[in-house]
C-alpha cells in the first residue's frame, strides 16, 4: 500500500478537521506572502503588491516644474553658448520655433559651477541642489512629443500627449494597490499658485477604474469634508455609515460595471479613515525647529515657503507609504509668461531668478530628509518638466522659446546609479544628439525600479492593451545599479 491509500485509510474525522484548518492556514499564509512578492506573468495580479520582478523602489516622489524648465539654464551645461553668443544658430538662422522668429544664439545668464566628487557642471542658481549631484542620474537627451504647455505636461504625466489616458501614478496605484489603508494610494500636491496646465489631467486615472485618480492634498488646501458634523454623534455617524455601506454595497453587486460608484463608496470610506490620519499627517506643527528651517517653510517669500511646507508634506506622505506623490512647483501660464511657471519667452533672468529660489532650497531638503532618514533606499525620487528651451533668444526678447527636440530630466534614489549623466544634447543644446532618448523610455525606466515590464503592464481598452509607454519604451540600464 503506498503512502497515500494509507493516509486515506487511517482519515479519521478529527484528523480531517486538524487537517483542514493547518491547510487553511496555509493558504492564509500564502495570500499574505503573496501581497509582498513578485509572481510569474501568468500568476501576477493588479492591486496586491505583487510585481513582474523584485523592485528597487516601492514609492515615488515625482517633482514637476510645470513651464518647460530650460535645461541649458539648469542642467545641462552648454560652453559653446558663451563663445557664439549672440552669433546666429548655424544652419537656423531663420528657424521658426512655437512663438515665431528667432533671434541669435543667448548663453546663460548665470556661470555654471562644478559640483560633487563627480564635478557635475550645474547652474549657479541651484547652490542647495547642487548639494545631490553624486546622488542624480541625468537624462540630458529627452525629446517630447509636442511643443504645447498643456499637451505637453499631460505627456510627460501619462505617455501620451492627448487627455484620457492614465498618469503614471494612476498606473502604480492599480498595478501595486494600498500600503496604507488609512491615506490615498496617490496624492497630488499642486502648487499656491494653481493648477499646471491641463489641470487635473496630470493625476488622472484616465479609463482605469476612478479609485485610481489622484487625491489632491497639499498644506494651503487640506482634505476637504473630512470633519464630522457639530450635530452628529460619534455613534450616529457610524450607524449611518453602516446603514448607507449596506445600500451601497447591495447596488454595486447588482450594477458591477459602475466603476464609478465604487470608486465613490471606496473614496466614502476612505474618507472616513481618514478622519483621524490625514489631519495628522498634514499636521506640520510637529516636526522640529531644525527641520523647518531646513526647509525654510518659514521664509519671507511666501511662494517659497508655501512649496517648502508642500515639500514637507510630501515626505509626511511618503513616509507613511504612500505610493505615489506629484509635487508641483509652479503652475499654468498667465497674462504675463514666466510670472507663475517656468515658460520665460520674454525675460528669463528675472523670471528665473524668482522661481529658482522657490525651488532650490526646499526640494533639496526634502532630499537630504529621504536620504538622512534612510526612505531613499526604497522612493524613487524624478524630476520631471514638459519640454525644454531654445539655446537662442526669441526675436525681440529677452528669454527663450520652446524646444521640444531636447530637454532634461533626473531620477534619484532606490536603484538609481548617482553622479551619471545619461545622453546630451548636441553643443549648442538644440537637439538631443547623444543616446536620444523618449519620454516612454525614462517611463520604462520607472517601472523597471518598481518590479515591472512595462510592455506587460497593461489595461485593455477599446480594442487594445493600452500601456504607459504606449508602443514604444526600453529601459535605460545605464542609469542603473
Amino acid at each position: 500500500m503506498d503512502q497515500s491509500n494509507h493516509i486515506l485509510t487511517n482519515l479519521t474525522r478529527r484528523s480531517f478537521l486538524g487537517n483542514v484548518t493547518t491547510g487553511l492556514a496555509g493558504v492564509g499564509l500564502m495570500q499574505l506572502l503573496s501581497g509582498r512578492g513578485f509572481a510569474k506573468e501568468t500568476n501576477w495580479q493588479p492591486g496586491q503588491g505583487m510585481t513582474h520582478h523584485p523592485a528597487k523602489a516601492k514609492r515615488v516622489l515625482q517633482i514637476f516644474c510645470p513651464g518647460a524648465a530650460s535645461h541649458m539654464d539648469l542642467w545641462e551645461y552648454k560652453p559653446a553658448l558663451e563663445k557664439w553668443h549672440g552669433k546666429p544658430l548655424p544652419g537656423a538662422e531663420d528657424f521658426l520655433s512655437f512663438q515665431g522668429k528667432n533671434g541669435n544664439l543667448m548663453k546663460s545668464p548665470w556661470p555654471f559651477v562644478s559640483a560633487g566628487e563627480s564635478g557635475k557642471m550645474i547652474s549657479s542658481l541651484l547652490p542647495h541642489m547642487a548639494e545631490h549631484v553624486d546622488d542624480i542620474a541625468f537624462v540630458h537627451s529627452l525629446q517630447s512629443k509636442t511643443n504645447t504647455h498643456g499637451p505637453g505636461c499631460v505627456f510627460m504625466n501619462t505617455g501620451h500627449d492627448t487627455e484620457g489616458f492614465p498618469t503614471a501614478g494612476a498606473w502604480l496605484s492599480y498595478a501595486l494597490g494600498s500600503e496604507n489603508d488609512n491615506l490615498p494610494t496617490y496624492v497630488a500636491i499642486p502648487d499656491i499658485r494653481g493648477e499646471p496646465p491641463n489641470g487635473k489631467a496630470n493625476w488622472s486615472n484616465g479609463f482605469l477604474p476612478a479609485r485610481h485618480q489622484a487625491i489632491m492634498m497639499s498644506d494651503q488646501q487640506p482634505i476637504r469634508n473630512l470633519a464630522r458634523p457639530g450635530q452628529l454623534t460619534q455613534s450616529q455617524e457610524a450607524a449611518s455609515r453602516e446603514l448607507l455601506s449596506e445600500f451601497n454595497q447591495n447596488f454595486a453587486a447588482q450594477n458591477p460595471a459602475e466603476t464609478e460608484l465604487q470608486a465613490r463608496v471606496a473614496a466614502y470610506e476612505l474618507a472616513a479613515r481618514m478622519q483621524l490620519s490625514a489631519p495628522e499627517v498634514s499636521d506640520l506643527s510637529k516636526e522640529s525647529p531644525a527641520v523647518h528651517q531646513l526647509y525654510g517653510t518659514q521664509d519671507r517669500n511666501p511662494l517659497k515657503a508655501a512649496y517648502a511646507r508642500n515639500c514637507l508634506l510630501a515626505r509626511r506622505l511618503l513616509e507613511r507609504d504612500v505610493r505615489y506623490v506629484n509635487l508641483f512647483c509652479a503652475s499654468r501660464a498667465s497674462g504675463v509668461d514666466g510670472l507663475l511657471n517656468w515658460d520665460a519667452h520674454k525675460t528669463l533672468k528675472p523670471d528665473y531668478e524668482r522661481h529658482c529660489p522657490i525651488f532650490d532650497q526646499p526640494t533639496a531638503a526634502l532630499l537630504t530628509d529621504l536620504k538622512k532618514s534612510g526612505l531613499l533606499e526604497d522612493t524613487l525620487v524624478l524630476w520631471t518638466t514638459e519640454f525644454g528651451r531654445m539655446p537662442t533668444h526669441q526675436e525681440g526678447t529677452a528669454g527663450r522659446d520652446h524646444n521640444p527636440d531636447g530637454f532634461t530630466c533626473w531620477m534619484m534614489g532606490a536603484g538609481v546609479q548617482g553622479g551619471v549623466s545619461y545622453g546630451a544634447t548636441d553643443e549648442f543644446g538644440r537637439r538631443a544628439e547623444v543616446n536620444p532618448s523618449t519620454v516612454w523610455d525614462f517611463y520604462a525606466t520607472v517601472l523597471h525600479l518598481l518590479g515591472f515590464d512595462h510592455e506587460k503592464l497593461t489595461w485593455y481598452h477599446n480594442g487594445l492593451d493600452r500601456r504607459l509607454t504606449d508602443v514604444h519604451g526600453h529601459v535605460l540600464h545605464d542609469i542603473l545599479t
